[in-house]
């Protein structure tokens, strides 16, 4: 009874937690506010699994156990009381009491919004993954390293504590917002960590027969550190994987139905456990290892992962826009509080180089769909990102009116929509490093549809891999550009009637300085 009650609280309480976050964060505060209580859960399962083996463990132990749980319980309710109010989001809600009806009907609202599903399914597989390996934790310190129940503990320390690295790293990360380029980062560690578990582990492993080794012994063997490390790994980049899909399903659902599509979450999650646990049991029975475990779940997390970025090419997408501006170069960003949150704008910039769409796109937290020369959309890495960004292909009139007019079409509806566009004016990349006349197409979309213009700079990347100096663009790779310091600078937006191309062309340079 009292198992079922805790379960009972935790359903209420894990919603509750997750979709008030939204109400009482800014929208940059909320990868912070995940990523507190992703460490802090983990810390304090920990904590608990440490304490309470030491509790149980005192003369009198069941009954020492049972005053801290009470403590504890009287400490959270006291904890409860500083929460700030929230007002209820569906007020007008009653209580469904049949839990049958009332679980399918939360399974349904987790289904209104695709990509909000798809993250709850990649929620579910990372308590999917995680259950394989905390529920083997016993049996590897066992039969791997042949420890006791120290060498359990430690295993869950190490990947409680990589959980909790990764989940702070992953604010400092994604600069403070949204950023699930992460996700398939933290998706690839997983993959390649548990991979080298399963190939570590035989260095690790000791002859079967003895007795089981206190903790020191089992550290002084090698093979123990790497194990450790993995483990470390596999959960900071664990980290790097849950906190950006948490606030991905906060932010993009309904405020009304956010808490049950969080208990609809919930409801998968633990399905998933229970079919990790099934799986585990299954392949042990059938003669597998712990580590060759270990190894099929690496290997599932990979097809899965592939699977769901076909389904979801926003994540594939903004990873590679991150590691550009996290790997091949360092991007500072100014001003780009200018970017209106809400509401169409359209943004013009300098064109430097071949990247330019993506490091404005890595710096501006909306999605910007660019209006590009149709040509780049041979490239092959680049044309599958401006597929995926829902960009704009343009040709010049001489060369096919019907798209360039089609071209203007697709700009005013994005527009009209609400969206942002993005334009080079220039029409071309500099071949000097030097600002090119701005072409009156943006006089043309600013008549047809006055909205804000939001000037912008690059400067930094000329003379890059990706710019034209001396060469044709992307022909010398030991070019400047690699792990150099750019900028993107923005200015404030430009009421439509005064935004001319010369007005424009002027703010830009401003912006650029003599720093091209």
């Amino acid at each position: 009874v009292s198992l079922f009650l805790m379960g009972a609280q935790s359903a209420l309480f894990g919603p509750v937690k997750y979709a008030i976050l939204p109400q009482q964060l800014r929208e940059d505060e909320l990868v912070g506010g995940n990523a507190l209580v992703e460490s802090g859960t983990f810390v304090a399962i920990l904590i608990g699994t440490l304490a309470g083996g030491i509790v149980v463990s005192l003369p009198d132990g069941t009954l020492w156990a049972s005053v801290v749980v009470v403590a504890l319980a009287l400490l959270g309710y006291l904890a409860s009381r500083g929460i700030p109010a929230a007002p209820a989001a569906a007020p007008a809600l009653r209580i469904n009491w049949n839990p049958v009806t009332e679980t399918w009907r939360n399974l349904a609202f987790t289904r209104g919004n695709r990509t909000v599903f798809l993250s709850i399914l990649g929620v579910s597989w990372f308590w999917f993954y995680g259950a394989v390996f905390l529920s083997q934790f016993p049996a590897y310190a066992k039969d791997v390293l042949g420890g006791n129940e120290h060498a359990v503990v430690m295993l869950l320390a190490v990947f409680s504590i990589g959980i909790g690295i990764g989940s702070l790293l992953c604010e400092r990360l994604s600069g403070g917002h949204l950023e699930v380029g992460l996700v398939p980062f933290g998706s690839i560690g997983m993959s390649l960590f548990a991979l080298d578990l399963w190939w570590s582990s035989p260095a690790a492993a000791l002859a079967s027969g003895g007795a089981p080794l206190p903790l020191g012994e089992v550290l002084a063997q090698p093979g123990t550190w790497r194990a450790l490390v993995d483990l470390v790994a596999i959960g900071m980049f664990g980290g790097f994987y849950i906190v950006p899909l948490y606030a991905l399903i906060q932010s993009r659902s309904q405020p009304g139905h956010r808490s049950r599509i969080i208990a609809g979450n919930n409801i998968l999650n633990a399905f998933f456990m229970v079919v990790a646990a099934a799986m585990g049991a299954g392949l042990l029975a059938a003669g597998l290892s712990v580590p060759q475990l270990f190894l099929v779940t690496g290997l599932l997390n990979a097809a899965v992962a592939i699977y769901i970025y076909t389904l979801v090419p926003e994540f594939l997408l903004r990873f590679l826009v991150w590691m550009l501006v996290h790997t091949v170069y360092r991007l500072r960003v100014r001003g780009i509080g200018n970017v209106p949150e809400t509401g169409p704008a359209v943004i013009v910039c300098n064109h430097v180089s071949f990247v330019d769409a993506l490091v404005i796109m890595a710096a501006c937290r909306r999605p910007i769909r660019f209006v590009m020369d149709h040509r780049i959309f041979r490239t092959p890495l680049l044309r599958f990102v401006f597929r995926e960004s829902r960009a704009i292909p343009i040709a010049p009139a001489k060369e096919d009116l019907r798209m360039m007019e089609r071209a203007f079409d697709l700009v005013a509806e994005a527009l009209a929509a609400g969206e942002l566009i993005g334009v080079f004016p220039e029409g071309q990349i500099t071949g000097n490093g030097e600002l090119q006349p701005f072409r009156p197409g943006i006089a043309r979309i600013l008549e047809r549809t006055p909205v804000p213009v939001v000037p912008m700079a690059l400067r930094g990347l000329w003379g890059s891999f990706f710019s034209r100096k001396d060469a044709p663009a992307m022909t010398r790779p030991l070019r400047r550009g690699i792990f150099s310091r750019i900028e993107l600078a923005v200015g404030e937006p430009l009421a439509p009637e005064v935004a001319t191309p010369a007005a424009l062309q002027e703010r830009v340079a401003t912006l650029r300085g003599n720093w091209c």
